[in-house]
């Protein structure tokens, strides 16, 4: 579905029983909203109704000029939720959409449920510019995400789970070098140039923010800290799982999702 605005649309996919509790996905840098798709049966299966939603510029979005902002990309999940006459939420994000999740929760506290924060970060990266410069410079070369698909995938799955899950992983693979370069660089700049820890302590949404034990992009001593700034914060983990354990871990992360959000209903 799409939610057309001035310039640009939003995508978004919301199923299951029309007058259940929502759940919003939203998802990692340069993926789409279908990397919740081993989340979406059990949590219908639950008696939830799911909410996906395309960032900006990825999957079937619209990339209106960036740079964006982690606020922005925020408003954008207001923006949907009022579409469909939906007055709160309970919210799952991971890497960017878990950034996306903490400015829900400083600035739209009576929409939001309980949050769920995964392989994320509270503030900018001291190495942003480091990090994202040189695979910017790739993707602005073969205007394309290409050259950068193969790295992301190695840091986003094991490799035992591409042995195991070959069309799964390339399925995700074909999402990273389809995402457009001006969505990307777009939401690679609102990483850049954020920093919620001095407001995280004010938000008493119940937030339980995990991670993968294996992802290069913060170890759990740094999840663990981000979930000890919230007023109401929890910590989980998912032991060998690295930047995806949503996809790696389904079973564990959706008993996990589901205890989490049901004890916040």
């Amino acid at each position: 579905m799409l939610l057309p605005l001035p310039g640009r649309n939003i995508a978004y996919d919301i199923v299951g029983p029309e007058h259940a509790p929502v759940v919003v996905f939203s998802h990692s840098l340069a993926a789409d909203l279908g990397m919740w798709a081993e989340q979406v049966p059990a949590l219908i299966a639950a008696g939830y109704r799911a909410l996906r939603m395309d960032l900006r510029g990825h999957g079937g979005s619209g990339a209106p000029p960036g740079p964006y902002t982690i606020d922005q990309l925020a408003d954008d999940v207001i923006l949907v939720l009022d579409a469909i006459g939906e007055k709160q939420c309970h919210f799952v994000g991971l890497s960017i959409g878990g950034m996306i999740g903490q400015s829900l929760g400083i600035r739209y506290a009576d929409r939001i449920k309980s949050l769920m924060l995964c392989d994320t970060q509270a503030a900018s990266p001291a190495d942003a510019a480091s990090r994202w410069g040189p695979r910017i410079e790739a993707i602005l070369k073969a205007n394309s995400l290409e050259p950068i698909a193969d790295a992301t995938m190695a840091r986003w799955l094991t490799a035992d789970y591409r042995t195991a899950h070959p069309g799964r992983w390339q399925q995700i693979r074909d999402t990273i070098a389809g995402c457009t370069p001006a969505g990307y660089i777009g939401c690679a700049k609102a990483i850049g140039n954020f920093n919620f820890i001095k407001q995280l302590p004010a938000v008493k949404t119940p937030a339980l923010v995990v991670c993968g034990t294996e992802d290069p992009a913060g170890s759990p001593d740094e999840v663990r800290h981000i979930a000890s700034l919230f007023g109401n914060g929890r910590y989980g983990e998912f032991p060998g799982a690295r930047h995806l354990p949503n996809m790696e871990q389904p079973d564990a992360f959706n008993t996990m999702m589901l205890k989490w959000i049901n004890e916040n209903q």
